[in-house]
């Protein structure tokens, strides 16, 4: 089950979220989402545990409890949005005029 960790220090790193998650079981994974052009944390992450019965329980033991000085918001993920193509502001195509 793949989890959304929201409200996140910008001092946590992959291995504070592993940590804190394995407390309940086995962990997959464990990533802070990070700016690509900063490579500052965005303030959310995802950990993807393999037994759901583990995951819920973190879910259910993690939420609104504090991590690195910030309270947290821990979920179940839910799937992206799909976006639009984006940016054409009116104009056929989404293009500038140059």
């Amino acid at each position: 089950m793949k989890i959304f960790v929201g409200n996140l220090s910008r001092d946590v790193s992959d291995e504070d979220l592993l940590k804190a998650f394995e407390a309940f079981g086995g962990v997959e994974s464990a990533t802070v989402v990070k700016d690509k052009f900063t490579g500052e944390s965005r303030g959310f992450g995802f950990v993807e545990m393999s037994a759901v019965a583990e995951a819920r329980s973190a879910i259910d033991g993690l939420n609104g409890k504090e991590l690195k000085g910030r309270t947290v918001t821990v979920n179940e993920a839910r799937p992206r949005e799909e976006r639009g193509g984006g940016g054409g502001r009116g104009r056929p195509g989404g293009g500038r005029r140059y």
